[in-house]
């Protein structure tokens, strides 16, 4: 009899080259979990399949960078993003696009297709969230209410409501036959990434950077549970199927919740880094991650992931399967979404504003789309998973296999491997360029090695070491630390001592005074908690620092400048330029003589750091949309 074939959990499944420069966005296919369609820094949006090597197709059109993308549920129409704020649909049916829509002033952070009729929300980094109507080319409805960039937007499985998440700490729920906000839900302490309704219950669950879950309530309109020590920042969830559970794509793993009580069910270890997306198809979840130009796709086998239960197994004891139950939801606790019937009917109204953004095709519209074009790269795989939608099927539809999982490998082998890596995944080493920026989290010192530290081995010829000459191993280099972080701790008792007495000026002079931008960060770190401790005087100090921070090759120091240059920005750019085009006053006026020449030196320092924010706002990743956001504030300054 042979013996059984153990294969693994979770394992890599391929690595493409996406784009000709760095990948900014993807999204995966939701309905068949074989599309991949990603967005790049060269303007353009590539269609894959996955676990194919070659492009299927590649849209052009955009002029800026592609930041968001979305397919529609039957994988026939996809929308793209710009950084400039436009939004482009095509039909990859009849591969050519279908629509142009401008109306945002920055660029566009997230999109969603409705899941019945032909409408696409977007959301941008100008705080505002649009519904346009994909048939008659125009905005239907504007909806206000984050004051930050909109990160994420979801309709709800009935396609009555629109979710929205936002870098302002809160998700709020729209009523789309309405038209107006029905809640907010506050309660995140970070910018909230990604919001996910329940495939069947009136429930909502949102994911942000202060590395929690919370579950809403759309009856109550109040929080169910919270799910606390997350890994990271939470970027990606998906509800399973039936709704029994929550997968949760963290740093290097996957996790499974439950909501109520809140618990975690199981964790398993997937060497993908950060993922970007996860799809389910034929009981695989299937996740993909990008870095710079290459984008990564991971399977998990759900067979052999916990969906149920009250403890989490150590993914690392076991290499046999658990005893899986199949998953019993009990029976819901709250209302099910009506969702409209099969014929395709379409949804309840949309209300539409007065403000209506309506337009009939204009000659530009038409040259846009002149210059947009949908380039098959690989007609095979593209009749294969487009063309036979044309067509009249005779046959049921053929369905896609499940992703054959690679064996098991040893079990000595595997514990042996699982000390330095999870050995359920096979990791191909990724060639990646020397970054810049020093990294705020990290798993050792920059520029120190743990030898320097430790005794020199010991080679058979050499003589015995004594034990004088093995301490003064042990301490070379001790002294220096100590001399570095005896001085650390003293400049910080002076600033401190100075901040206890209450004046924040002078406690911040003195920390610029001292020439150590590590005192500043950490001064910087706890004023920025607090906008009201923010004075114009204390701005003109500051702000040569913040320069200072901008060029900083440590990404701790970078956001930190950010953060401070944003709270500047909002607070007292109005006031600045408002003094400066004021015109003169009768009389002499000392108050008013001292707040403008602030106000001059303040708007000199932030000449000078426009031309660095706009220098650093074409970078991708977080660094990229910080920036991109200040140069937006700072748009007056030119």
């Amino acid at each position: 009899m042979a013996t059984p074939v153990v294969t693994k959990t979770a394992w890599k499944l391929q690595e493409i080259v996406a784009h000709a420069s760095n990948v900014s966005s993807l999204v995966l296919g939701k309905a068949s979990g074989r599309l991949l369609a990603t967005g790049g820094d060269d303007c353009r949006v590539n269609l894959w399949s996955i676990n194919k090597p070659n492009c299927i197709m590649s849209l052009t059109g955009h002029t800026s960078p592609v930041e968001s993308v979305r397919l529609n549920t039957p994988e026939e129409l996809i929308v793209a993003g710009s950084q400039s704020g436009s939004i482009r649909v095509w039909d990859l049916e009849a591969a050519k696009i279908l629509r142009t829509l401008m109306g945002h002033k920055a660029n566009i952070c997230s999109l969603d297709f409705h899941p019945y009729g032909e409408f696409v929300a977007s959301g941008s980094q100008d705080t505002n969230i649009k519904l346009w109507d994909i048939r008659r080319k125009g905005c239907v409805f504007r909806y206000r209410g984050h004051s930050q960039a909109v990160r994420c937007l979801r309709f709800s499985p009935d396609g009555k409501w629109l979710a929205s998440a936002a870098d302002d700490h809160t998700v709020k729920l729209w009523d789309l036959t309405a038209g107006k906000m029905m809640s907010e839900f506050p309660g995140h302490t970070g910018p909230v990434n990604v919001v996910e309704f329940h495939p069947n219950e009136y429930l909502l669950a949102s994911g942000s950077s202060d590395r929690t879950i919370r579950f809403w309530d759309l009856e109550k309109f109040q929080v169910v549970s919270c799910i606390e020590g997350e890994p990271g920042p939470v970027r990606s969830v998906l509800f399973n199927p039936d709704g029994c559970c929550l997968y949760s794509g963290c740093q290097d793993s996957l996790r499974v919740y439950g909501w109520e009580p809140e618990r975690c069910f199981d964790v398993v270890l997937v060497n993908w880094g950060k993922v970007a997306d996860l799809a389910i198809c034929n009981d695989q979840l299937i996740g993909v991650a990008f870095s710079q130009s290459s984008v990564s796709s991971y399977v998990v086998d759900l067979t052999r992931v916990t969906r149920t239960g009250t403890v989490a197994p150590d993914p690392m004891q076991d290499s046999q399967p658990p005893a899986q139950q199949p998953p019993h939801p009990s029976a819901p606790l709250r209302r099910i979404y009506e969702r409209p019937g099969a014929t395709g009917s379409e949804p309840q109204r949309v209300k539409q504003n007065s403000e209506s953004e309506r337009r009939s095709p204009s000659s530009e519209d038409d040259r846009d789309e002149r210059e947009s074009r949908a380039e098959i790269q690989n007609a095979e795989d593209y009749n294969e998973i487009f063309q036979p939608k044309n067509s009249i099927s005779r046959t049921p539809p053929r369905r896609s296999e499940p992703f054959p999982a690679p064996p098991e490998d040893d079990v000595a082998t595997a514990k042996e491997a699982a000390k330095p890596s999870p050995a359920m995944d096979v990791q191909f080493p990724v060639p990646k360029a020397e970054s810049a920026i020093i990294p705020a989290t990290r798993n050792e010192p920059i520029g120190l090695k743990a030898s320097d530290f430790l005794p020199a081995v010991k080679i058979p010829q050499q003589a015995e070491l004594v034990d004088e000459d093995a301490m003064s191993q042990i301490r070379k280099g001790h002294d220096t630390m100590c001399v570095v972080l005896t001085s650390r701790h003293k400049n910080l008792d002076t600033v401190r001592a100075v901040w206890t007495t209450g004046d924040i000026k002078t406690s911040v002079d003195s920390a610029v005074a001292i020439n150590d931008l590590s005192v500043v960060v950490d001064l910087l770190n706890i004023v920025n908690q607090k906008a009201s401790l923010w004075k114009l005087d204390l701005c003109t100090t500051v702000l040569p620092q913040i320069e200072k921070l901008l060029q900083s090759k440590y990404e701790s120091y970078v956001q930190t400048g950010c953060t401070s240059l944003k709270l500047i920005l909002q607070r007292f750019l109005p006031l600045i330029t408002d003094m400066l085009v004021a015109p003169p006053t009768v009389g002499v006026d000392i108050s008013r003589e001292e707040r403008l020449h602030k106000c001059r030196v303040c708007y000199k320092q932030l000449r000078s750091i426009s031309g660095l924010v706009k220098s650093k706002s074409g970078l991708s990743g977080r660094h990229g949309s910080a920036f991109r956001e200040l140069h937006l504030l700072m748009a007056s300054l030119d």
